[in-house]
């Protein structure tokens, strides 16, 4: 993929939002446990970041999903991953089903303001029993009026207790596990919505992640996201943006923990020499810096090919698999070369190794890309074709 000029300007507006309103602060949120995603988004807004490739009718700039993985690349500079999280759940995961499928009243309501950087919200899709395996979930919701009254609890929410509304899959029928699921924009103000209860975490420290918990709670129907029936079908859609962002979003982090691990290991001395000076450890950060490359270019081709309108499925969720993967590699390599002091907690490369291992777990695990892989290669055992076959005709 060519970058041109406008997708140049664009990261270079992004990283310097980066050095300027988050690395400053990065300690200070990770210590408390939250950052203030309301001042940080309503900045962003005002530098029409949230709203990329969103349609003009909202405010957005309508621009294609190539400009959208420069911002997700950009942001990969932050010092932590807990608010790049953060604002790709905004940009990425809760809203595209929205821009795509939602009735202009309910863009206007909702989409808008998150554009302009005056509402948060979340994707609420996962529960305790229910994680990567997306067609078990048990919230359900009745009619009842004009209204939709739901019941049940969402797990690791981002951005759970600061979100103005959440994008929220539910059972709406009683039918097929893969046709029965609907996507309601659900506000989290609503009566009988309980999300105080925080989530301690291995990292994302600073991204607030919460429980969510919904006794009768009443929402208009017209919050219907598109069509009832077809929410496992637009979630499915939605997670190859997320998976994007995923992949985008990891390489800059990593370019820069191995900069930072060359630059210490050539000032650090022992046995005479800088470890640098060591061929095992020059040679190994050259084979992490080519890794990453390799991602670099896997990305930017998922992404040629789902700006160009063709099925990015595959792509998409091997680069959301290699993400994790490379990353996981990285952060571990470097930290060796550290020694004692990549153990501290207080370390980039230390932040980078605990913040980074969710990439192979959040937006569907390993297993979940490996299956999808398996089944568009025409590779899975015969009766888990099957069954897949089966899922694809019911939804």
């Amino acid at each position: 993929m060519i970058l041109s000029h406008e997708h140049k300007e664009l990261y270079r507006t992004v990283k310097k939002f980066v050095q300027d309103e988050i690395n400053p602060h990065v300690a200070e949120w990770e210590r408390d446990g939250i950052w203030p995603a309301h001042k940080v988004l309503k900045k962003m807004g005002g530098l029409g970041l949230l709203g990329i490739n969103k349609p003009e009718s909202v405010g957005g700039q309508g621009l294609d999903y190539s400009f959208q993985m420069i911002l997700a690349q950009a942001l990969g500079n932050c010092l932590c991953g807990g608010v790049p999280m953060g604002i790709g759940v905004v940009t990425d995961m809760a809203t595209p089903a929205l821009a795509r499928f939602g009735s202009p009243a309910l863009q206007a309501e909702y989409l808008a303001p998150v554009v302009a950087g005056d509402m948060c919200c979340s994707i609420a899709v996962s529960e305790a029993g229910a994680g990567s395996d997306v067609a078990s979930i048990k919230t359900s919701a009745r009619k009842e009026g004009g209204d939709y009254v739901i019941n049940g609890s969402k797990m690791w929410i981002t951005n759970g207790t600061q979100s103005d509304w959440a994008c929220m899959l539910v059972n709406t029928g009683e039918g097929k596990v893969h046709a029965n699921k609907s996507l309601i924009v659900v506000p989290l103000d609503a009566k009988g919505i309980d999300r105080k209860t925080k989530l301690d975490k291995l990292g994302m420290r600073c991204s607030d992640t919460a429980m969510i918990f919904l006794d009768e709670v009443r929402v208009p129907q017209r919050n219907l996201i598109g069509k009832e029936g077809m929410g496992f079908t637009y979630q499915m859609i939605q997670f190859q943006e997320e998976r994007l962002f995923g992949a985008a979003n990891s390489i800059d982090g990593l370019f820069n923990i191995i900069d930072e691990t060359v630059e210490y290991t050539r000032q650090r001395q022992a046995f005479g020499q800088s470890v640098l000076d060591n061929q095992s450890v020059h040679f190994r950060l050259a084979e992490l810096r080519a890794e990453v490359e390799c991602l670099r270019a896997l990305t930017y081709q998922a992404c040629e090919e789902y700006v160009a309108g063709r099925d990015a499925t595959m792509l998409a969720s091997i680069a959301k698999l290699k993400a994790g993967r490379v990353a996981r590699e990285v952060t571990d390599g470097c930290l060796q070369y550290w020694g004692g002091q990549g153990y501290m907690w207080e370390t980039n490369v230390a932040r980078a190794y605990r913040d980074t291992r969710l990439v192979s777990i959040g937006g569907g695990a390993d297993e979940i890309m490996l299956g999808i892989i398996c089944k568009l290669m025409g590779t899975l055992p015969s009766k888990r074709k099957h069954e897949a076959n089966k899922a694809a005709r019911e939804a």
